[in-house]
């Protein structure tokens, strides 16, 4: 996924680019702008520790196409129903 330019990236955009970061697959300017990101979203920092902590348990990342999409869509679900009583 190629980042917009000149627009901060939102959550969906970061979340997707997790992986890429983590590998260095990202560009300079790409890294830049998830590092800035994640320095203003707790949420975001906190979904890469559970990543990076997933990893190191797992020696593995798990792919979107891993997680069933009845699963992936509970956890979106969640997610929401957590963020809207933020």
């Amino acid at each position: 996924m190629k980042l917009l330019r000149g627009r901060d990236l939102v959550c969906r955009q970061a979340v997707e680019l997790m992986t890429d970061y983590l590998e260095g697959r990202l560009s300079r300017s790409e890294r830049r702008r998830f590092e800035t990101h994640l320095a203003n979203c707790p949420h975001c920092t906190e979904y890469l520790a559970q990543l990076r902590e997933t990893i190191r348990l797992t020696g593995q990342a798990a792919a979107p196409e891993d997680v069933p999409p009845q699963t992936r869509d509970d956890l979106i679900q969640l997610y929401r129903q957590w963020k809207s009583e933020q």
